[in-house]
């Protein structure tokens, strides 16, 4: 009888371990996975990015979009990041002085604006503005989108291109600003304005070319859109082969499919 108590103990032991051993590998497969923070205007060309990483290397990482203004602030106080994907290169150097990243600040790509209005809105389209000047100046204008300029790289750029102009003042009073780039051309594309600027990259979808037209704004009307990458201090592996398959030719690739240009052509 003793001896059969000790056989069912030792039997007992042995499926804990095994229980044990498959509970850690769970919990190491889900912590493993690297949390990385990104800016808005590069979600849909970095979700293909992350789907080829996955497929050629096994691994991923899971994002978090916002605005780069935000997300730097998130980082400051303390959200688990490991790699941080700007708008621009000012954020990225904010947290250089601030001590939170490892190395120096990486240019990945180099991000365009869009004037952009849904199918269905009266606002004419072109790049150099002026066909929009003068919509605004016949009291047509009713409401126009941007991403917020004081957290959001592309919303402050379209207010650099519309101070260029001369429509800041006159346009200000119609303005709608999205928390970061994405919510303004999600406004552009309810068709709750008439139009707005917006990144490219986010225009190129077919998605969202079935209810909107757009046009490409050239890039010598405002400050160059340098979206810069840093990996933070708490980087794993995972992060860091993920921050430099970034840089890879075939990541690159993907970008400029989504109407990025590279780093080298500015």
């Amino acid at each position: 009888m003793k001896r059969m108590f000790n056989v069912f103990f030792l039997c007992l032991s042995l499926c804990f371990m095994v229980f044990s051993v498959h509970a850690a590998s769970d919990h190491a497969s889900k912590t493993d996975i690297p949390l990385i923070a990104a800016a808005s205007s590069i979600k849909f060309a970095l979700d293909d990015v992350i789907q080829q990483f996955t497929n050629d290397t096994g691994l991923t990482v899971k994002v978090s979009y916002g605005s780069s203004g935000n997300l730097v602030s998130q980082i400051r106080h303390g959200a688990p990041f490991q790699l941080f994907l700007s708008a621009d290169e000012f954020y990225v150097s904010e947290l250089k002085q601030k001590g939170f990243i490892k190395g120096e600040g990486q240019i990945y790509a180099v991000g365009k604006l869009a004037l952009v209005a849904p199918k269905t809105s009266s606002l004419p389209l072109d790049s150099s503005l002026k066909a929009l000047a003068v919509f605004v100046n016949s009291g047509e204008l009713d409401r126009f989108a941007i991403a917020n300029p004081k957290h959001a790289p592309y919303g402050e750029r379209a207010q650099a291109l519309l101070k260029h102009l001369g429509l800041w003042e006159s346009i200000q009073p119609h303005l709608v600003l999205g928390e970061n780039v994405s919510q303004a051309a999600q406004f552009v594309l309810t068709g709750v304005v008439q139009g707005g600027i917006v990144a490219l990259s986010l225009t190129v979808r077919p998605q969202f070319q079935e209810k909107v037209d757009y046009v490409v704004l050239p890039m010598n009307l405002y400050p160059p859109l340098k979206q810069s990458m840093a990996l933070l201090n708490n980087a794993d592996r995972t992060a860091t082969l993920f921050y430099q398959y970034v840089l890879s030719p075939k990541a690159q690739s993907i970008f400029q499919q989504y109407g990025f240009a590279q780093a080298e052509s500015i």
